[in-house]
């Protein structure tokens, strides 16, 4: 895949908010990868916060929604995964910031 597609597609992806953080899901580092190919299956590969967490549904929703604009996309997966587990020191330098946690 093309390095422009996946920053296309991250792109889209930080459009999802986490709604108990208010962050999106790029810089909390909850994507760990995404992946497109030939046939337009999209393969959202991440994490969430903690397990159980009762809004992944809405999340994945969230994510689905983000990328079916991309015209290149025919079916979306979205697998959430607990390995390796998701840390603070995930995020981007901008979430930690905003969410006041030092760098």
């Amino acid at each position: 895949m093309e390095e422009a597609l996946k920053e296309n597609l991250m792109g889209a992806l930080e459009n999802v908010i986490d709604p108990e953080l208010g962050i999106d899901i790029v810089n909390l580092g909850l994507v760990y990868d995404v992946e497109l190919n030939d046939e337009g299956i999209c393969d959202v590969t991440m994490t969430l916060t903690a397990m159980g967490c009762p809004l992944s549904a809405h999340i994945e929703q969230d994510v689905r929604r983000a990328l079916a604009d991309i015209p290149d996309i025919k079916e979306i997966n979205v697998n959430i995964v607990w390995n390796p587990p998701w840390n603070k020191d995930m995020m981007s330098r901008y979430a930690k910031i905003a969410l006041g946690i030092p760098d």
